[in-house]
């Protein structure tokens, strides 16, 4: 089973690196999202199996657009991936729906294991 993800960073050049990790360890990147709203749409019309959220975002941050995403996807894995991270921020989180808060400056092994986590745990349902 290929695993899908949806992508949403505001930032290019962390998009297009999030993509080429991911497409390099096999998963789907069914979609890249510029901005919350568009992640949003993409989450409802490319059913990922998991979106990796930014925090930080112009129009509308990471755990709003989650849960704007539980309304219609209300199982769907998100790990918020953000510099930004504290205790507030991770509970504000996890009360919007948000599967794992992984930090930027942890670097992409802690997401390739977060998402992997997140992946058995989509086998065994």
């Amino acid at each position: 089973m290929t695993i899908k993800v949806l992508i949403v960073d505001d930032t290019d050049h962390v998009r297009e690196m999030l993509a080429q990790m991911l497409m390099l360890d096999g998963f789907d990147v069914v979609g890249k999202a510029g901005g919350a709203e568009e992640g949003i749409e993409l989450a409802r019309t490319k059913t990922p199996d998991i979106v990796i959220m930014d925090y930080k975002m112009p129009e509308m941050d990471g755990v709003t657009a989650t849960k704007r995403i539980r309304m219609h996807s209300p199982t769907i894995p998100v790990i918020l991936y953000t510099a930004y991270l504290d205790q507030d921020l991770e509970r504000k989180a996890a009360d919007a729906g948000v599967s794992a808060c992984i930090g930027k400056i942890e670097g992409l092994a802690s997401l390739e294991r977060e998402i992997s986590a997140l992946c058995l745990e989509l086998a065994e349902h």
